[in-house]
Parts: C-alpha cells; sequence; structure tokens
C-alpha cells in the first residue's frame, strides 16, 4: 500500500493543465497542484550551479552563455560570505567579488536564478564560506543561536540582503527563489532557534513574497533537523539513487508542493592524495530524465570552474581524518575548468530537449588554449631570508605558540621561530600531540630543512643540534573544514612543540602576508638578493615567459617539483602537490596573461625543487596521476 501511495503521490502533477489569472510578476508554491507557478502559469526549472568566485570575471559571460545553450532556464549561485566580509566591518564587491554585476549578467542572459547566501554555503569552499575572523572568538558556536556568530551573521545580512531585495523575481528581477543555510540537517547542532532567526532575518529584510527553502540530504536524521515550517523543504541526491525513494522522503517532509532536487550531483570532489572523480555521462542523463519524466524541478551541479584567487578558498572535509580539497574543481564536470563543454554536458542537453525547447543556435565553441612550453625558473631566495618583507610589522613574542586565529591571521603561512635550549648531542625527538599541527608543519633548524609533520600524519622528527641553534617551523593552512566537522577548525600549532617531551618555549611568530606581497609585485620588482644554492625547503623561484602574441588558456605542470604554489603577473593560481596527486595541473585562464609583455612567474616550493626548475606549460590538463596512497601520511 504504501509503495504504491508514495507512487500515487510522485506522479507528474496535473499542474501542466491549469492556468490561474495573475496580475503582476509573482513565483510561488501551488501546493494544491504540486508544482511552482510563475506569473500564474505553472514552471518547472532546470537549473545549474555556477560559483562566481571561482570563475574569472571576464569569463563569466562565456560560462552563462554555454549553461543558457544547455537548455538551462536558471542558475544556482552561492554567495561566500567570507569572500566578501574579509575582516569584521570590511566589506569588498569589487573585481570578481561584485556579485550584482554576475546577477546583472544572469538577467541579461534571459536566466532565472535560484540564490544560495548562506550564511553557511558549504560548497567545498573554505569554512563553507564563513569567515575566519568568528573564530577570533575561540568558544563561538558556529551555525547556532549563539549570540556572537548571530550577531556577526545578522550585520552581514544587513549588507548583503538589501543588494538583492531588487534582484527579487516579484520586483522585476530574476531571482525566483532563496536558500536559508545549507544542509543544516547534517550539522550536530540541530538549533531550530537558528533557523527561526534566520527566517526572521530573512522575511524582514527581503519580504513575505520571496520563496525561502533548505535543502538537505534525504536521511531522515537530517530532514528532521535540518527543516523548518514557513520553510520549503527540497533534498539533494546523485545518479545512483533510487529516483522515487528520494523524493518520498521530501514528501515525508513536504506532502505538497512541487518534488524539488536541488543539487543533482555531476560529478564529485577530489581530495588531494585520492583517485580523481569521475561519473559517467549515461548514468547522469539516465538519472536527470527520471526525474524529469515525474514533472521536478532539479539543479544540478554543473559547473566547477577555477578555483580562483587567493590560495585560501578550498575548504576540507573531515571523515575520519582531515581531507583537504584540491585547488581544482573540475570534478568530472558538464562544463570543464577552462569551460569547455563535454559529452556529458551534450548528453544532458539530449535529456533536457526531450522535455522542453532548446535556445536557438550554437553551442558556443571551447576556449582556445596553448602550450607555451617548458620556462625555466631561477631560485630568488630562501623564505627564512626574506621575513623582513613578508612580515614587514615583525614578529609577535609569546612565551608558547598562538594561533593563526589568536593573532589573527586568516589564511596562507605563519613561521614559528625559537632556539634550542640545550645541546642535543644525540637524536631527539623533536613532537607535537596529535593533531595540534593544524595543517603542515616545515620544519628548518639553524636553516636547514629537516622534513615535514603534518596533521593526521607523521608528528615527530629526530634532531641534533647545539644550544642556541635556530629551529623554525613554517606552518600553512590547506583550508579549514567545510563539511563534516562538529567543531571550529583552528589553524596553526595548537599545542607546544617539545624537545624529548619538554616544552619548547620563548617563541617569536611570523604572520606572513605572502598572498598580499606577491600581488604588489614583489620578488619581480625587488633587487636581486644573493641566495644558497640549495634545492630543499621553503623557497621562492622565478621567472618570466613571453606569448606568441595570444593570451590564450593553458595548463602548468610540475615535473620534479614537491609541493607549493603559483602565482603568474601576482595572480593566485593555487597549489600544486605532483605526487599526492590526483590533480598534476593547474589551470592558467588567459585573462591573467599578457599578450605583449613578459609575464611573472612566481613560484613558493615548500619542500624541494628539481635540481633544474623548470616549468611546462600544456594545452590540456592532467588529473589522475596519483602515486600515493588514499591517506594523508603518504609522502
Amino acid at each position: 500500500e504504501g509503495a504504491a501511495g508514495l507512487r500515487e503521490a510522485l506522479q507528474p502533477s496535473s499542474c501542466a493543465s491549469l492556468l490561474q489569472a495573475s496580475s503582476g510578476r509573482s513565483f510561488k508554491l501551488d501546493y494544491e497542484h504540486n508544482c511552482f507557478r510563475k506569473d500564474g502559469a505553472p514552471f518547472r526549472y532546470i537549473s545549474g550551479s555556477i560559483h562566481y568566485a571561482r570563475v574569472p570575471r571576464p569569463a563569466w559571460r562565456d560560462r552563462l552563455l554555454k549553461m543558457y545553450m544547455s537548455g538551462l532556464s536558471a542558475v544556482q549561485v552561492y554567495i561566500p560570505w567570507n569572500y566578501h566580509e574579509t575582516l569584521p566591518g570590511v566589506y569588498d564587491f569589487t573585481g570578481n567579488r561584485d556579485v550584482e554585476a554576475f546577477l546583472d549578467l544572469t538577467a541579461e542572459l534571459g536566466l532565472l536564478v535560484i540564490l544560495r547566501p548562506g550564511p553557511y554555503i558549504c560548497a567545498e569552499w573554505e569554512m563553507g564560506g564563513l569567515p575566519a575572523w568568528l573564530l577570533w572568538k575561540p568558544d563561538i558556536i558556529l551555525r547556532s543561536s549563539d549570540p556572537a556568530y548571530l550577531a556577526a551573521v545578522d550585520s552581514w545580512l544587513h549588507i548583503l540582503l538589501p543588494k538583492i531585495k531588487p534582484r527579487l523575481y516579484q520586483h522585476g528581477g530574476n531571482i525566483i527563489s532563496v536558500q536559508v543555510e545549507n544542509e543544516y540537517g547534517s550539522y550536530y547542532a540541530c538549533d531550530y532557534g537558528y533557523l527561526w532567526h534566520l527566517l526572521g532575518s530573512f522575511r524582514a529584510l527581503l519580504g513575505n513574497e520571496v520563496l525561502l527553502f533548505t535543502t538537505d540530504s534525504t536521511r531522515a536524521e537530517e530532514l528532521r533537523c535540518g527543516t523548518l515550517q514557513g520553510l520549503y523543504a527540497t533534498v539533494d541526491f546523485g545518479p545512483g539513487s533510487n529516483v522515487t525513494e528520494a523524493f518520498g522522503a521530501q514528501r515525508r517532509v513536504e506532502p505538497k508542493g512541487p518534488l524539488v532536487n536541488s543539487e543533482y550531483y555531476t560529478g564529485w570532489l577530489d581530495y588531494w592524495g585520492e583517485a580523481h572523480a569521475s561519473t559517467s555521462a549515461a548514468w547522469v542523463a539516465q538519472g536527470l530524465e527520471d526525474m524529469l519524466q515525474l514533472g521536478a524541478s532539479i539543479n544540478m551541479q554543473v559547473s566547477p570552474f577555477l578555483q580562483l584567487t587567493s590560495l585560501p578558498w578550498p575548504g576540507a572535509d573531515y571523515k575520519d581524518q582531515y581531507k583537504p580539497v584540491t585547488t581544482s574543481y573540475d570534478y568530472d564536470a558538464p562544463l570543464s575548468e577552462a569551460g569547455d563543454p563535454t559529452k556529458k554536458l551534450f548528453a544532458i542537453r539530449t535529456v533536457i530537449s526531450k522535455f522542453q525547447p532548446l535556445p536557438i543556435g550554437p553551442m558556443p565553441p571551447a576556449t582556445p588554449k596553448y602550450a607555451y612550453g617548458w620556462v625555466a625558473l631561477r631560485k630568488y631566495a630562501d623564505l627564512l631570508d626574506v621575513l623582513d618583507v613578508l612580515c614587514p610589522s615583525g614578529p609577535i613574542q609569546s612565551q608558547f605558540p598562538l594561533t593563526f586565529e589568536a593573532i589573527k591571521q586568516a589564511h596562507g603561512f605563519v613561521v614559528y621561530h625559537t632556539q634550542l635550549p640545550q645541546d642535543v648531542p644525540d637524536p631527539a625527538t623533536l613532537g607535537a600531540p596529535p593533531h595540534s599541527i593544524c595543517d603542515r608543519g616545515y620544519v628548518m633548524l639553524q636553516k636547514e630543512y629537516q622534513g615535514t609533520l603534518e596533521r593526521d600524519g607523521q608528528t615527530t622528527l629526530h634532531v641534533t643540534g647545539r644550544a642556541g641553534d635556530t629551529l623554525d617551523m613554517l606552518l600553512e593552512n590547506m583550508g579549514r573544514i567545510s563539511f563534516g566537522a562538529n567543531t571550529s577548525d583552528f589553524k596553526g600549532l595548537l599545542g607546544n612543540l617539545s624537545l624529548n617531551s619538554s616544552p619548547l618555549s620563548n617563541w617569536l611568530i611570523y604572520p606572513l602576508a605572502i598572498d598580499t606581497t606577491v600581488q604588489q609585485g614583489w620578488p619581480h620588482a625587488a633587487l636581486p638578493i644573493s641566495s644558497s644554492g640549495g634545492r630543499v625547503g621553503p623557497a621562492f623561484y622565478t621567472g618570466t615567459f613571453e606569448t606568441p602574441g595570444i593570451a590564450w588558456d593553458t595548463f602548468v605542470k610540475f615535473p620534479g617539483w614537491s609541493k607549493g604554489l603559483l602565482w603568474i603577473n601576482g595572480f593566485n593560481l593555487g597549489r600544486y602537490w605532483p605526487h599526492r596527486g590526483p590533480q598534476q595541473t593547474l589551470f592558467v585562464p588567459g585573462s591573467v596573461l599578457h599578450a605583449n609583455r613578459p609575464n611573472n612567474i612566481t613560484v613558493l616550493e615548500l619542500e624541494g625543487a628539481p635540481l633544474n626548475p623548470l616549468l611546462l606549460f600544456l594545452d590540456q590538463p592532467l588529473f589522475n596521476r596519483t602515486l600515493g596512497h588514499s591517506t594523508m601520511a603518504t609522502q
């Protein structure tokens, strides 16, 4: 009886035959006929996600046009809070962060928008979009009714939502619905007071007309904690799911109204040290067709695109251990990172064409790529020799190590410096408590690289030395957890570093502003400095290359390099880590290159450069070349 009743509840609605008189623009739920109504007419959307923060602004139009030509009627857009409120009360809506310009472009191209302004968005983005400065109050409870958290959320929503309100569909814009929070049911807090508070804030700032909704997995427990009366409950699931069962889960919390899959996964994410994810086009297309047959509205996680500007943004998951996400967001997606249509995109387009007419005209072509070939770099300086440039305000003195948050450093790197308190003639154990190195520590004794300690991996090294020898640890933030953990993800040295179990003290702590310094033209604009010829340990390498008069997209490979970061013309292109993999190349959008003058390359290599430091520019990406195993400890 149950299965038959469920099938009946999932029958394509009779909505299509009913037109209601409507005055003016409206986008509403029709509970009686299980559908949306746009201006009174039955409506179903087929949407795809796009992350404006991950796509270089010059490519916004190209990516949106390709999505429109695929037959999509809408795009789903995340707004990462930490991308815009970089420090408390300091906002940035310029350049690539100009979300209003992006939304205006979607409207110009005839796409509707489903908006996901958070405050938490997940999105495999650093800390799920929450700003790291929230952790300056160490006991804050994120995503809860904690007054300190709610005060920060409210002040942000008072800046953001007034920009959104005039763009709502009811007010002549193209935003048809707005998601509140994101997969909140998967978070341990299950705090209905928090959801009520958000509902009140969204209503106060956006009005009573706008359609507000939630998204959760199909698990009963998650739907219990993630849904709230007054917010329309939608679900998310991928191509492997039984569509009838999955929508049956939605029906248990929303007996009436349109069926909605808000995140249909067309690919899955990549972690460093694990195989490149892929999902077959036929499988994705079949699942899409099954849902469209039921009259459902669907948003596909289709557009990965570039992980752009500033190293901090990739997040991490926590699944029994810390699992940082790769720089590239191209998880076998229908539109590649470079914006190229794939077989999967055309398979999706074919399915869509069975249910609604496609736009007239050809799909815009793949962007042109160029293999600029080999480029030689030279060592500029060891990182420890340029601390005066990277930390102009000088170090902070502290008896014991302080976290990134305690010194108000959100991202990147911090150097912890001390001296050996006594002679160590026999190898002594340098170590930290479990899980206290967040996330990787590069150890130097007398400026000589000793090795790397890492979270959930190797946490001890053996050292010898003399009293007064300098000990430095360069600490790297690999991205704050965006999903899966129930605790705040503090960075840096969270515990004491000990020598044979005796804690080291009297630290000088240097918060480094590497990204800002490189963006401002260093080291290319600086005078050369004498540097050791050694190839191991953290050091900067520089070089230049010229294009043959064209600035086309390209991909860079790192033969023989260990792990580090790449900037071209001051633009941060992310992390490379070829022996951990699976990602082997970094995408370089043509928009960051100069066609008619030299392009400046800066590399921060953290462990060891090849004897002959070369980069190779290719016209296609390389994934799935993992040499290590799927554990963070693999070297």
